[in-house]
């Protein structure tokens, strides 16, 4: 009859706003996963520093233990370096994302201490020369390392996070994901980046 679709026409009328429908799912179901995806990477970088930072906070104890007996005259270094390692762990930020600007601060608040703390101790040539103090501080040099290839591994994988947060087409699924913009691990005051870095092997050029 005129005016009828042939079955054929009706049927491909109906698989082809299915068809759509199901792609858009697709796609919304696959970019809210990959936000996911980058939201636990991300949290995992940072425990990756977590688990680093842990180590240092353990070996500045024994480090001040190590020296005090022979620094008499620098308690004041020794209990700055106490009173930093002490914010620095509180300041932790676990797997907080938007924690990690404080934490950062704290962080670099402890390495200009214990900075400090290194240089006075280029003072006391004997103290130098003990097994103790030259294992520490070796210790922490390591640990110092595998701290800084850690911030980067998780400021990349944090930028890549923030990236796919603000792209289109997948910005539009951020909000169901539950996706914020990740803190990266960065210094913002210049006091803090003016602090000079003192090689704690304590090895002559």
């Amino acid at each position: 009859m005129l005016g009828v679709p042939f079955p054929q026409e009706s049927l491909v009328g109906m698989i082809v706003p299915i068809v759509v429908v199901l792609a858009v799912m697709l796609w919304v179901i696959g970019a809210y996963n990959g936000l996911i995806a980058l939201k636990f990477q991300t949290q995992n970088a940072l425990k990756q520093i977590d688990v680093q930072l842990k180590r240092r906070h353990d070996l500045i104890p024994n480090l001040v233990q190590a020296v005090q007996g022979a620094m008499q005259f620098e308690r004041g270094t020794l209990q700055d370096v106490i009173e930093a390692r002490n914010k620095a762990i509180s300041a932790g930020a676990g797997t907080n994302l938007q924690g990690v600007g404080q934490m950062a601060a704290a962080e670099a608040h402890l390495s200009g201490a214990l900075g400090r703390l290194m240089a006075v101790v280029e003072a006391y040539p004997d103290l130098k020369a003990t097994a103790n103090v030259g294992q520490l501080q070796e210790e922490l040099t390591s640990t110092e390392n595998k701290i800084g290839f850690a911030r980067q591994l998780y400021n990349d994988t944090a930028t890549l996070y923030n990236t796919e947060q603000h792209q289109f087409p997948t910005a539009l699924v951020a909000g169901f994901a539950r996706a914020v913009p990740a803190e990266l691990w960065e210094i913002t005051d210049e006091a803090e980046r003016a602090v000079p870095k003192v090689d704690l092997s304590m090895k002559k050029a």
